[in-house]
């Protein structure tokens, strides 16, 4: 008697661009009894907390932390500095520029939106035409995805920055590292970035459920003359309490924090350096093992030049509908996930079912990675996929060069 029988009763991967997989480490210090909120260990930490934090963002200035996910701060850092009927330009390259924008509509501000496609970086030729041509300085921010999550395009921030200085713009710098921070280098201060925003669930490694917004003195100075924010949405007493509710409006999200405390020594144990040269690394792996398979014809990176590639997520394209088709062979077959395709097609265009993601960030090494290219080779091999050989070999020669 023959059966059928697929390999997956193993330690299943999840390798969508966030939630991103959580250490043991992280699940364990959260796996606790609640703590007393008003005194004790959870307050005493606070302080050590907020400044590892500020060292993953690379700024000697403020952070607040909000029980919100990445479209919390979106709308924080807005209602923080940006009246109703102010005006903002979005640079736009994938989804989550135009969720920005669509956020900044609902609080009544003007969005003025450059829209650069969904596989090329920003024009920095266009957005200083548009720049120049607000010769009133309407403009009163610019909000900069660093990565988007969906294109898996990574713009050039302090290429930007260096755009206003010349052009002496006094537009508020604002940036979405949400998929970025603790995977790509983003140092806010050395590039002159007024706000930054990130959660929790990516590069840092904690489940969904905290976000953080960043700013310095230039963002607060605009925050004081706004007529009004929200006491819930307001940085100011987050950023710098008298009183530990402070902190977050209310109840503190218990848990999150002492995941939090652990993620934060492991990011400072490996050192901000290593942990970007390590996505670094596995980043080109997984491109050298994408490129092998392009050159069967069939699959194909989203973004072509690899300076304008995030290094902890990877859009990608596989002709006649067969990208959800690997999705969801490796899931069935192999307990491996990949991310699905999100906003490269409209709904109800079957191209949709082309796109594919390859998310490689936050706890993350170079045998995961190999594991999930095999994963991928086999899924081709399964589906027929026309597709170039010598893959493994191209991966496991950038990681092997990478240790000499």
């Amino acid at each position: 008697m023959t059966t059928n029988s697929t390999p997956v009763s193993g330690r299943h991967y999840l390798a969508i661009p966030g939630p991103s997989v959580m250490p043991d480490a992280v699940l364990q210090a959260m796996h606790r009894a609640a703590p007393n909120i008003y005194e004790g260990e959870l307050i005493d930490m606070m302080s050590g907390l907020t400044a590892d934090l500020r060292r993953v963002a690379r700024t000697e200035h403020n952070v607040a932390i909000y029980i919100a996910n990445g479209h919390g701060v979106w709308e924080a850092a807005l209602a923080n500095t940006i009246a109703p009927g102010e005006r903002v330009l979005v640079p736009a390259t994938g989804r989550f520029a135009h969720g920005w924008a669509l956020m900044a509509d609902g609080l009544g501000i003007e969005t003025q939106i450059l829209d650069f496609g969904k596989s090329s970086p920003w024009d920095m030729d266009k957005i200083a035409d548009a720049l120049q041509a607000d010769t009133a300085h309407q403009i009163k921010a610019v909000l900069a995805v660093h990565v988007d999550t969906s294109t898996s395009i990574r713009n050039n921030v302090p290429a930007l920055r260096a755009l206003l200085d010349k052009l002496n713009h006094p537009a508020l710098l604002m940036a979405d590292c949400i998929a970025s921070m603790g995977c790509d280098r983003f140092e806010m201060d050395a590039w002159g970035v007024d706000v930054a925003v990130t959660g929790s669930q990516k590069g840092l490694m904690v489940p969904p459920g905290t976000a953080f917004v960043f700013f310095n003195d230039k963002a607060a100075v605009k925050r004081a003359s706004m007529p009004r924010v929200s006491g819930y949405w307001d940085w100011t007493p987050r950023a710098n309490p008298e009183e530990f509710y402070q902190y977050f409006n209310g109840t503190a999200p218990t848990h999150h924090l002492y995941g939090l405390r652990q993620a934060l020594d492991m990011i400072h144990g490996e050192g901000m350096e290593n942990v970007w040269a390590r996505h670094e690394t596995l980043a080109r792996a997984i491109w050298a093992a994408c490129d092998a398979w392009a050159q069967g014809g069939a699959l194909a990176l989203n973004v072509g030049d690899p300076e304008h590639r995030s290094r902890a997520v990877t859009s990608l394209r596989l002709d006649q509908g067969r990208g959800t088709a690997l999705r969801n062979w490796v899931e069935s077959n192999l307990g491996l996930t990949l991310g699905i395709g999100l906003g490269m097609a409209e709904p109800g265009d079957p191209k949709r079912d082309d796109f594919f993601r390859l998310g490689h960030m936050g706890h993350l090494n170079g045998q995961m990675v190999m594991g999930m290219l095999g994963g991928v080779e086999a899924g081709l091999a399964a589906l027929d996929v026309p597709r170039g050989k010598g893959a493994l070999d191209a991966a496991a020669a950038v990681i092997a060069d990478a240790s000499t």
